[in-house]
């Protein structure tokens, strides 16, 4: 027996419940993992609250991201042993003292790199790759916006945009978030509390616009990131911690400069085993290189998890959390 958080009825932080669980022997094609730490994101208080379905239905462990050491595996596993550092991210259930998973979701954590700082950076980094890497091709003379720039997928994103010789322009919602990010690859922030972003993104481009605007705020950020691109630019909606987008008008995208608009998310981008390894083998190279640091700057022990998710979704948080089993 282990302990886990468990959810039984979707709703607030409060639904989470600490509780014993039976782990079981890995199958063939898995393994059995214990994990020293677990990253914190948006995405658990989706799946907690219900926006997104977890996949099993209810009762169910949130967590899309963690590090740990290999304990067994289960058949036909060769690129595993036990005693292995991984990390992952996907599938859910990582608010566990122990799991069961996929083989084929584990990658081994290289050398020079600790587990809370692989635990914290997997989702959130490999995140930052395809947008900026594959979604969009940022290099030099490349204009663009990065809304929650002090989040954990924004201060990865700065400093490895500002790397490939982008014009890197972030939002925030308070002083301190506003230096945190200018210290994280952002030459020029804007506090949308007191700004109004589309104007300052005028002011800044001289009234060009962005290449490309990637917004994970949803909501409150929309239709004004439409507005903030050049013709043809591309809006990359990859999250929504404002809440959901409910009157999306394609039409919108013609009138605004025959915009293009995408909703990717990571785990098509990492559905195979390769694509996997390489996404994960860049945000390694540019981590080891010092080129993108990660800053867990919040630590709870996973059975605080309700704090946790309070403090995340009351914007209390910066950067990176990890949760300690």
């Amino acid at each position: 027996m282990v302990q886990a958080v468990r959810v039984h009825e979707t709703g607030g932080p409060d639904v989470m419940r600490w509780e014993h669980v039976e782990v079981g022997e890995p199958g063939p094609g898995e393994a059995r993992i214990r994990h020293t730490a677990i990253g914190l994101n948006f995405i658990d208080t989706y799946f907690r609250s219900g926006l997104y379905p977890a996949p099993a239905g209810t009762p169910f462990s949130p967590g899309n991201e963690g590090a740990g050491i290999v304990q067994s595996v289960g058949e036909g596993v060769t690129h595993l042993s036990p005693g292995d550092r991984v990390a992952y991210a996907g599938p859910i259930g990582s608010y566990a003292q122990e799991r069961i998973i996929s083989a084929d979701s584990l990658v081994i954590v290289p050398d020079g790199i600790d587990d809370k700082t692989a635990a914290g950076m997997m989702l959130k980094g490999m995140t930052a790759q395809y947008l900026l890497r594959q979604t969009y091709q940022v290099g030099p003379g490349t204009t663009l916006l990065f809304h929650a720039a002090a989040g954990g997928v924004g201060l990865i994103a700065g400093q490895w945009a500002a790397h490939l010789g982008a014009t890197v322009i972030g939002t925030a919602g308070s002083p301190e978030k506003i230096e945190l990010a200018k210290a994280h690859g952002y030459q020029h922030m804007i506090n949308y509390r007191t700004e109004d972003f589309v104007e300052r993104v005028k002011e800044i481009t001289d009234g060009k616009g962005c290449d490309v605007v990637y917004d994970s705020v949803g909501n409150d950020t929309y239709p004004g990131s439409l507005d903030c691109l050049k013709p043809r630019g591309l809006w990359a909606s990859f999250g929504q911690s404002s809440g959901p987008i409910t009157d999306f008008n394609l039409a919108l995208l013609a009138q605004k400069g025959s915009l293009f608009a995408t909703r990717p998310t990571l785990f098509t981008y990492i559905a195979t085993r390769a694509a996997l390894e390489k996404t994960a083998a860049e945000l390694f190279d540019v981590v080891q290189k010092g080129i993108v640091k990660i800053g867990v700057n919040q630590e709870y022990r996973l059975a605080d998890a309700v704090q946790a998710h309070q403090d995340l979704e009351g914007r209390k948080t910066t950067g990176t959390t990890v949760l300690i089993p």
